[in-house]
């Protein structure tokens, strides 16, 4: 199946671009979530047509990216967790979890774009990068603290 991409997709191609993607990709996510729309003669002129719209979205969402990343880079995200006597965690830290953090914080973050590179299972300092567009991620240190039991 071909699309036409309405904004930059990591990985894929940029606005614009005419791709070829599996049937239910295109069918079941890119088209619903209004990220692209099959590549069919009437479609390409309606894209050239408002190509200036989607240029001027497509920079607001990278602006907007930009100012969540400022934010982001601000906050230190600090989590206690029960660890035995080897600085091993019982369970782990999950994206869910730092989502969670910011959220506490103010900072709303979709889970998804949390990418946590290996399960963090030991206290100490962690890296963590955060997908917010294909142009903006930043990288954030998660500092795992052992739980102090009152």
């Amino acid at each position: 199946m071909e699309v036409i991409l309405l904004e930059k997709i990591g990985r894929l191609g940029d606005l614009g671009s005419v791709v070829k993607v599996r049937g239910g990709f295109g069918r079941n996510f890119l088209i619903p979530k209004g990220k692209a729309l099959p590549a069919t003669r009437e479609n390409m002129a309606r894209f050239e047509a408002r190509r200036a719209a989607f240029e001027a979205r497509q920079a607001e969402i990278l602006e907007q990216a930009n100012l969540l990343a400022e934010q982001v880079k601000t906050v230190s995200v600090v989590i206690d967790r029960p660890a035995g006597s080897t600085d091993k965690l019982f369970g782990s830290v999950t994206n869910a979890d730092i989502a969670a953090f910011l959220h506490g914080k103010g900072i709303e973050v979709p889970r998804s774009a949390i990418d946590v590179p290996h399960p963090i299972r030991t206290l100490g300092e962690h890296l963590v990068r955060i997908r917010l567009h294909p142009d903006v991620v930043p990288e954030i240190k998660v500092v795992v603290e052992r739980q102090v039991n009152n």
